[in-house]
């Protein structure tokens, strides 16, 4: 009988832990942006890699995938094949992905550790080191990965939460492109 309870406990104690836990429980988000607000820019980054120091203001006229991420994030990792190939898709028909590595570990925040994982886990596009976390706050952001789509007019127009959705995501995007 003690050891019934114990294992009743211990699952109680789980379920509360993963409630609890920021995001745990929580199953992926994808939404319209209510009414599209101004996109943030990519002030502040501490680096760049595979790309020069990119802004919105240089970006106007092309529709943007800002993607949220970090190496050790086991979600992020299984969301970057499918930001690859919306990359290699349609990367010539006008949409430019910016990742913005945000560690959520001490460890992450190292430029040569970053730097091995974009070449380990083969990400091509311009990616934006954000150690201070100010890209991040200037979108509000408060999840890994999360993924912004941002209007020819440098609008933030729709926000996917997690892992999934990628038919929907890839959708909105061609309806930026003129492609639907």
């Amino acid at each position: 009988m003690t050891f019934l309870r114990i294992a009743i406990a211990a699952v109680a104690m789980s379920i509360a832990l993963i409630a609890a836990w920021p995001g745990g429980g929580a199953t992926a988000s994808a939404r319209e942006a209510a009414s599209p607000m101004p996109a943030a820019d990519f002030t502040g980054a501490n680096r760049w890699y595979n790309s020069p120091p990119l802004s919105l203001q240089a970006l106007r006229g092309k529709v943007v995938l800002v993607e949220f991420w970090t190496y050790e994030c086991i979600n992020c990792v299984h969301v970057l094949p499918h930001t690859r190939e919306l990359y290699d898709r349609y990367a010539r028909d006008g949409l430019v992905v910016v990742g913005v590595h945000t560690p959520e570990y001490d460890e992450e925040r190292d430029p040569a550790h970053v730097e091995a994982a974009i070449h380990a886990l083969g990400v091509t596009w311009p990616v934006a080191m954000d150690n201070d976390y100010r890209i991040w706050n200037a979108y509000g952001n408060q999840y890994w990965p999360a993924i912004y789509l941002i209007d020819r007019d440098g609008r933030v127009v729709y926000r996917h939460f997690g892992e999934g959705n990628y038919d929907v995501t890839e959708q909105r995007i061609r309806q930026l492109l003129g492609k639907a």
